[in-house]
Order: C-alpha cells, then sequence, then structure tokens
C-alpha cells in the first residue's frame, strides 16, 4: 500500500492493508471484508455497517459480483475495471 492509499503490486501482487500498518497479499477472488478494505470503505465512509455500503455499490452502481456457495466473491480484475470505469466517468464531468 502507498502511503497515498493505492494499492500496489509486487511481482504482479496486488497488496491490501493489514489493519496493523502494513500489508498482505490481494486475493483473485475476495471476499466482502477484503473488498472492504481494498477500497478503503471504513476510511471514506460515514456509515456504520460497511456490508450496507458494498450492497450499495452492487445494486446502484453495478460493483462485480460473483457468488460461490452461496457466498459473495469479487473478482480483483474486473473491480479494477470497474474502478477504471468510475473513475473515466468522473473525469468526464
Amino acid at each position: 500500500m502507498t502511503p497515498n492509499g493505492h494499492d500496489i503490486t509486487i511481482a504482479g501482487l496486488a497488496m491490501l492493508p493489514d489493519g496493523q500498518g502494513g500489508s498482505i497479499p490481494c486475493p483473485e477472488l475476495m471476499t466482502q471484508a477484503e473488498l472492504i478494505r481494498y477500497l478503503r470503505i471504513p476510511e471514506i465512509s460515514k456509515a456504520r455497517d460497511y456490508d450496507n455500503v458494498v450492497d450499495n455499490l452492487k445494486r446502484m452502481h453495478d460493483l462485480p459480483c460473483i457468488h460461490v456457495s452461496g457466498r459473495p466473491l469479487y473478482p480483483l480484475e474486473a473491480v479494477r475495471q470497474w474502478v477504471r470505469d468510475k473513475m473515466s466517468k468522473e473525469f468526464r464531468k
């Protein structure tokens, strides 16, 4: 994680903050808790329930998600593309 909060890639591997000042490898399929850290929701949202923020992003903003055994998983590359698409729309405003 860089000082400005962006994910970094080490030898092709994206990293997530570990909550203790360090970082851990970001899996190709993130759990909801990993996605919340990846998107830095605790830092930017005033919501008390971060899962509700993710549910809203899926429902209202087409956040990519797949389900395996009934559990939501978030493909890293699809989430990255979703962020790039959101950035493109913001920059066009």
